[in-house]
């Protein structure tokens, strides 16, 4: 005797499995979340936001200048004027420009004077008078070590 073949969709209910393999799924997701964010905790780790400071931020401008073991002067490796002129108009004007600049952007001048152990003293006078003419008062002398 043969059975007869069954037509059509059988009704087969409400099927729990893969309604459990959903929920097990996203409870592994969520706990494997949890234990990153308690090592991060642990790290005390912050991710980039903006930060909010209550006290302005002072930012420093720093020229270095300097004197050469001939007497040539330069401003951040340019030199400027002969070694035999003492006023440095083109070095007065430049210090003028960069404390004219400083100021409209308020922030705070810094020069630092590096002179060659070797070089006329008489050049060093000569560029902090030009330093006094342009109005800068934050100067920072150091000496250029041979090595």
């Amino acid at each position: 005797m043969k059975m007869p073949i069954q037509q059509g969709n059988p009704d087969v209910g409400f099927q729990i499995a893969p309604m459990i393999d959903v929920v097990f799924v996203i409870l592994v997701f969520f706990m494997s979340l949890a234990a990153q964010i308690r090592i991060e905790q642990i790290l005390q780790t912050k991710l980039p936001g903006v930060a909010i400071s209550s006290a302005t931020t002072e930012f420093v401008d720093e020229q270095i200048l300097q004197v050469g073991e001939d007497g040539e002067v330069s401003l951040n490796d340019e030199a400027y004027d002969s070694a035999q002129s003492r006023e440095l108009p083109q070095l007065t004007s430049t210090l003028l420009r960069l404390k004219s600049s400083s100021d409209a952007a308020k922030s705070k001048l810094v020069v630092t004077l590096i002179s060659h152990p070797e070089s006329p003293y008489f050049r060093t006078i000569d560029v902090l008078n030009a330093l006094s003419i342009a109005g800068i008062n934050n100067v920072t002398f150091t000496s250029d070590s041979e090595e």
